[in-house]
């Protein structure tokens, strides 16, 4: 996808009604308040001997630099929001509200802009180390914890 096609597929995130209850299908997840999807992807790395790696997250940074940027010219400065101490709230047995929860799990960090109601949020996701890298976006009315 290009980056023209990701603002695009955020621009319906952002116009498509919240569902009641969560459901999770084909690389989106949404729930009450949120939507997350994915916008990209690398291989996966189950049979790599880690050179392809350093290409994937080359290739991924590039798409996700792409696309904060383009937010940026289109939303303003993000804020960079870090997840870590949410893991560590989430795994010390606070309820973290969704999609906070599902994305301190993926990731470290993600970029923030406010949209009118909206919060809109980009990220590389990975669940396990030899998963590929997702590159994710969002919109959520659910303020960060």
């Amino acid at each position: 996808m290009t980056t023209a096609e990701h603002l695009d597929t955020i621009d319906r995130l952002r116009a498509r009604e919240f569902p009641a209850e969560p459901v999770r299908s084909g690389g989106q997840s949404s729930g009450p308040g949120y939507h997350l999807v994915r916008v990209g992807r690398t291989a996966d790395f189950w049979e790599d001997d880690g050179s392809g790696r350093v290409e994937a997250a080359d290739q991924i940074n590039a798409e996700y630099g792409a696309l904060t940027q383009a937010l940026t010219d289109r939303w303003g400065e993000a804020q960079i929001f870090s997840l870590v101490s949410l893991l560590d709230r989430g795994l010390d047995g606070e309820e973290i509200p969704e999609p906070w929860d599902e994305m301190s799990n993926t990731t470290d960090h993600v970029h923030l802009w406010r949209a009118e109601e909206q919060w809109l949020v980009a990220y590389v996701a990975q669940w396990d180390s030899e998963d590929p890298y997702l590159l994710m976006a969002g919109v959520t009315v659910i303020d960060p914890p």
